[in-house]
């Protein structure tokens, strides 16, 4: 593939004066990795200089506070404040460049989204109090029992003031966001952008949901929008007319109708141009009261989401328009060249691979490591801890790996061809060493296989490990088992075991019955690898269409069984599911997608566990949307013919009609691979699901980890 096919994407651009050397922007992302007091320390430099190192243009900071620790929003994000503040960020400004790219810092004030001003007891910043909706739901709803207790160990929020400020107020915060601006250029900046996005005290301002004053800062737009537009002015002041200043916006606000609407929008734009802004970021935000929608507005589930609001906001303004939310590259290469917007900026993407820019540019854009959109990034602030990626386990972690090459190459043999072996192998190989996968089964990928059937984004990480593998010095070894025998005549420094979960039928009566199928079973049978007691349920027919499958190799390509099963799926109408953690609630999200009548039981009090929070909260309000009944705290499940019975989580005896169950549920550690091979004398280190389920973040978090403390021992 040749650099030609991303030509606009990798062209140079500018905001203001600010030269750029492609269109590709690290969006600003929380992701708490300052100190605690504010500054830049290690963890946070090295994760911005790899970014540089990728190649990416500009490098936008995560929110930075201009007034903290008031007005802070997470624990451990950046402050500007203060002078004090100023030389830690040269240093990260002075790492950035040293790779070519540029560095912004954005500007805010946390207003009611200040979580930091909640514990600390202090009041949140607002126009004016917020309404209350009895109807709102809280993201704690969707809490699975050991984010619960984890809870119970934060500290207590004993109250909630608000401030309505004063005009004196609006001018202090006006004074605040110049002396940051001003500050930012010390640091060496190479821009700012003010935050006026995302419901922060700017943003609640301009929304008339939270802005019931009257005077010249309520009531008709110009109004709401003045703080606004006297922070730009001010800023602008502050830097000078060559610096760049552009602001990041709402297009509309998500599951609100009295709030923030795509006209306001352009007309705030048209006003913050005339104030003297570069640039308009077009982001969106949502009714937070509402937990679906926490993955519909700037962080959003949909490709390409708010690109058609960027669009509007272009024709109406003259000034360059940074876009996001889960767009490809190919479709911002076309848009970009369509004129619908001029830069791309990516936040998901770029963690899960920060070198994205750099393999287009090298016309290389099959070796980029897909994100996956499990929301593993987002949901750790939630859950008021730092990011981290659950495909990238460098992510955050950088200025802890080492990337040198092993000075006396050493052999390692890898037992396993799921995710975690796989990332093994790759990490190993690509330190020099000598390395050899054992895979038992006639192809590479593990569970990831079936794992890539319900969820579409799977395939691209599936796809990507064996497409790197292929290209890599790894000898692979399907059809072999990892016997002590196979693995000692290869002599191996160590062994990397990754042989997966086990998985076993739990003690459910009735589970013997012809139409009862375990994971492994719809495992074998989906991915056509079936043996003949896990379809012997089946009729006749869908045991010939396996087979054929499987002969064909069809059902190797899950894109192939995703099609081939919206047309006909050997399984009945209606399913019940037993297990509603993440296989479970996947599973009943391709049932229902093809129709089926589906019902997930699940033992514990919550449903979900496994799928990351933000995820959970759409998946959870999806389901029943389509007709999915989900039940929490079942107790007494038994299966009968034709019908399962369970008692609810009030006690009372339900009984659902059934033509099919699936147990999702019995997967565990599997150390007997491991215990053989030590028994053999060998130097053996497990990891991933075979020491403990840990899904695809753990195997490819423990691959990592296991290769640096190897590789660093030796």
């Amino acid at each position: 593939m040749s650099q030609g096919r991303f030509s606009h994407l990798l062209s140079p651009g500018r905001i203001g004066k600010l030269q750029l050397r492609n269109r590709m922007i690290v969006t600003s992302m929380g992701v708490s990795l300052a100190e605690e007091d504010g500054t830049v320390g290690d963890c946070i430099r090295a994760y911005h200089e790899e970014q540089a190192k990728g190649g990416v243009g500009l490098i936008i900071s995560g929110a930075c506070g201009v007034a903290w620790p008031v007005g802070a929003v997470q624990r451990n994000q950046l402050a500007i404040s203060e002078d004090r503040f100023i030389p830690g960020l040269r240093s990260l400004t002075d790492a950035v460049h040293a790779h070519g790219a540029k560095f912004a810092v954005q500007l805010h004030q946390g207003g009611l989204v200040a979580g930091l001003d909640l514990y600390a007891g202090r009041p949140l910043w607002c126009p004016s109090p917020p309404p209350y909706d009895p109807q709102d739901q809280q993201y704690t709803d969707a809490f699975v029992e050991s984010e619960l207790a984890g809870l119970a160990k934060k500290p207590k929020i004993d109250k909630v003031e608000f401030k309505v400020l004063t005009k004196d107020d609006i001018q202090l915060v006006v004074r605040q966001f110049a002396a940051a601006a001003e500050r930012s250029q010390r640091a060496g900046a190479d821009g700012v952008e003010i935050h006026s996005g995302h419901g922060y005290l700017l943003s609640s301002f301009i929304n008339p949901r939270n802005n019931r004053r009257t005077d010249e800062y309520g009531g008709p737009l110009e109004n709401r929008v003045r703080f606004l537009l006297e922070v730009v002015r001010a800023v602008r002041a502050a830097v000078g007319p060559d610096f760049a200043v552009w602001v990041k916006i709402d297009s509309q606000q998500f599951g609100a109708p009295d709030g923030i609407q795509l006209p306001f929008a352009v007309q705030t734009a048209q006003m913050v141009e005339a104030a003297g802004a570069d640039a308009i970021t077009v982001s969106s935000y949502h009714n937070v009261g509402r937990l679906k929608l926490h993955s519909e507005s700037n962080i959003p589930h949909a490709p390409g989401w708010n690109l058609p609001a960027a669009e509007t906001i272009k024709r109406a303004i003259s000034i360059p328009v940074i876009a996001s939310g889960r767009v490809e590259p190919e479709v911002a290469d076309a848009k970009i060249a369509a004129g619908a917007f001029d830069f791309l900026g990516m936040g998901r993407k770029l963690l899960a691979d920060p070198h994205l820019p750099r393999k287009l540019r090298d016309g290389k854009p099959e070796t980029i490591r897909p994100c996956i959109y499990c929301y593993t990034c987002v949901s750790c602030i939630y859950l008021q801890d730092s990011a981290r990626c659950a495909v990238n386990p460098d992510t955050a972690f950088e200025y802890l790996r080492s990337t040198k090459t092993a000075a006396s190459p050493k052999r390692y043999v890898v037992v396993g061809g799921g995710p975690g072996g796989m990332e093994a192998a790759l990490r190993l190989d690509a330190l020099g060493h000598k390395v050899t996968l054992l895979e038992r089964t006639n192809r590479l990928g593990g569970t990831l296989q079936i794992a890539a059937l319900p969820y579409e984004p799977n395939e691209r990480l599936l796809e990507f490990l064996r497409g790197r593998i292929a290209a890599s010095k790894v000898e692979v070894r399907l059809n072999t088992s990892a016997t002590a025998e196979v693995v000692s005549a290869l002599k191996p420094e160590a062994v990397l075991v990754a042989t997966g979960a086990k998985r076993s039928m739990p003690p459910i009566p009735g589970a013997g019955l012809p139409n009862v199928f375990s994971g492994d079973d719809m495992r074998r049978m989906m991915t056509g690898q079936p043996d003949p007691d896990s379809v012997k349920a089946l009729p006749l027919l869908a045991r010939l269409a396996t087979k054929v499958g499987a002969a064909l190799g069809l059902t190797a390509h899950p894109a192939f069984v995703r099609g081939a099963t919206r047309r006909w799926m050997p399984l009945g109408q209606r399913i019940v599911i037993i297990g509603g953690e993440l296989v479970g609630l996947e599973l009943a999200e391709f049932l229902v997608e093809r129709g089926r009548t589906v019902t997930v039981l699940e033992e514990a009090s919550r449903l979900g566990y496994g799928l990351q929070l933000v995820r959970r909260m759409r998946v959870l309000a999806e389901l029943p949307e389509h007709g999915a009944t989900l039940c929490a705290s079942v107790k007494d499940v038994r299966i009968e013919p034709g019908v399962v019975r369970f008692r609810n989580a009030v006690g009372q005896e339900v009984a659902v009609d059934v033509d099919h169950v699936i147990v999702a549920k019995g997967a565990g550690a599997n150390p007997t691979t491991a215990e053989e091979l030590r028994a053999a004398g060998l130097n053996v280190h497990a990891f991933g699901d075979c020491q403990g389920i840990g899904y695809i973040e753990g195997a490819l978090r423990g691959a990592a980890d296991l290769v640096n403390e190897l590789t660093r021992a030796g």
